[in-house]
């Protein structure tokens, strides 16, 4: 078991910044410990200082067995009482009565926390809240970001952590550090913080209506100056003996049949296929669209699927193969990406597991399954799975720079025992695959860019 004597000294550094800050804004590249820094201030303020009586933690859905796993696995946390208030209402009701220091929920259930407490006419009883992955509340206008903010005024100490405070742009800044200073310093309005910091981009002539905002030329380093007193950033690479991540790209190609059906989408934004109509209506639909095709497959507008080519999955196959044994954890995008790399792997007598459980978590990190699944999405946050594996494999890439960084730091973080991670993208060539991988090696995941590859390549009338 680790001990208070293990921590590094950057994160006793981070654990000072915590208690000396009652709003703070830990951004922390994966693998740096963000929870166990903040398990640590809290245990301090809770039972040294006697500054606050209840904590609540707001995650990722599998990330709440994280925190509990977390404090269980250090000699100075381990009798912190956590409660996860996860699953049914009643299961959710019967955590919150539990006698514990720290309550963890997932993010999807906090608007039904602060609904319960309004309607039983309760006080609002966390005096200190973390926000861990702040990136989920970077939507100023969800339900989520409307849920926390009516009770901000009744938190004393506001944490906010997170690897990727920026993974749409410097826009999300404005309703993430508003949660954690209460506003203070970009104000109450986002129209304000726009006008300071930032340039109209897209927007319809015709009704006024702005689809995106530019930074201006000295925006960046103006609002990071403006959140220094709050906020403190580390790299993994400057504070960690981190193994080396190997990135390889494997290109497939389409026959000229194929090529001719991407094409055809492409350059018409129509294509007919098995007689069903598919239609693209603007660039970002459009973009979907042929990474489905670049994947294998196209949705028909009735939800259904036609097959259009299997390279992916084969070179996905030979990977595995190549792995000799070792366990390998295949990244999908979209759902038929799922269901077909399933029924392919079982016809080569490969068995394919989802990681999604706790006890999935646990069978990987013992090294039980050679073939693990995860989808960027539902599993890109907070899942420890370095002690099962080595090797990832992309079948499609995300335009989402977050998704991507935080699902490579599933495997390339801390505790790590392999000398190499490696992550291989499967990529097809001459389709939108990319320029996806262009947008990934710059961080660039806003909409505008998406839409501007689009049409790029349109007016060019060819993706690449």
């Amino acid at each position: 078991m680790l001990r208070r004597e293990d921590l590094h000294k950057y994160q006793e550094f981070c654990v000072k910044f915590l208690l000396d800050h009652p709003e703070a804004l830990l951004i922390l590249e994966m693998g740096l410990g963000k929870t166990i820094i903040t398990l640590t201030a809290i245990l301090i303020l809770m039972y040294d200082r006697f500054e606050i009586g209840k904590c609540l933690v707001v995650s990722p859905l599998r990330v709440t067995k994280v925190w509990c796993d977390e404090a269980a696995g250090w000699s100075h946390t381990q009798n912190l009482r956590l409660s996860r208030i996860t699953g049914t209402v009643r299961e959710r009701k019967a955590a919150l009565q539990k006698k514990a220091d720290i309550y963890v929920i997932n993010r999807e259930n906090l608007v039904w926390l602060v609904e319960f407490f309004e309607d039983n006419g309760m006080e609002w009883p966390f005096d200190m809240v973390v926000l861990d992955e702040l990136s989920s509340f970077k939507n100023f206008k969800s339900k989520r970001f409307k849920a926390i903010k009516k009770v901000r005024p009744h938190v004393k100490r506001m944490i906010g952590l997170t690897g990727t405070p920026t993974p749409q742009g410097l826009e999300d800044l404005f309703a993430e550090v508003g949660i954690i200073d209460g506003f203070q310093r970009f104000g109450r309005f986002v129209g304000r913080f726009r006008d300071a910091y930032f340039r109209k981009g897209a927007f319809n002539p015709y009704t006024g209506v702005v689809y995106s905002y530019i930074p201006l030329p000295d925006a960046e380093k103006r609002i990071y100056d403006k959140i220094s007193d709050m906020a403190i950033s580390m790299k993994s690479v400057d504070y960690l003996d981190m193994p080396e991540c190997v990135y390889v790209d494997h290109a497939v190609e389409m026959d000229a049949g194929e090529s001719e059906i991407y094409e055809e989408m492409q350059k018409d934004l129509v294509v007919e296929l098995n007689g069903e109509t598919i239609t693209s209506q603007n660039a970002a639909v459009l973009s979907n669209k042929l990474m489905q095709m670049a994947s294998g497959c196209l949705y028909t507008e009735d939800g259904g699927i036609v097959h259009i080519h299997d390279r992916k999955l084969e070179m996905l196959s030979d990977l595995i193969e190549q792995a000799n044994g070792q366990n390998v954890l295949v990244v999908y995008h979209f759902r038929f990406d799922h269901d077909r790399i399933r029924n392919y792997l079982k016809e080569l007598a490969y068995e394919p597991r989802d990681i999604k459980t706790d006890d999935d978590i646990d069978d990987w990190n013992a090294g039980k399954i050679q073939v693990g699944m995860i989808s960027p999405v539902s599993a890109g946050h907070g899942l420890n799975l370095q002690r099962g594996g080595h090797i990832e494999i992309w079948v499609t890439l995300p335009w989402s720079y977050d998704y991507y960084s935080q699902t490579v730091a599933r495997l390339w973080r801390q505790g790590v025992t392999a000398d190499t991670v490696t992550i291989h993208h499967i990529i097809c060539k001459d389709t939108v695959d990319l320029d996806v991988v262009e947008a990934l090696k710059r961080k660039s995941t806003t909409q505008e860019n998406l839409i501007a590859a689009v049409k790029a390549n349109l007016e060019k009338g060819v993706f690449r």
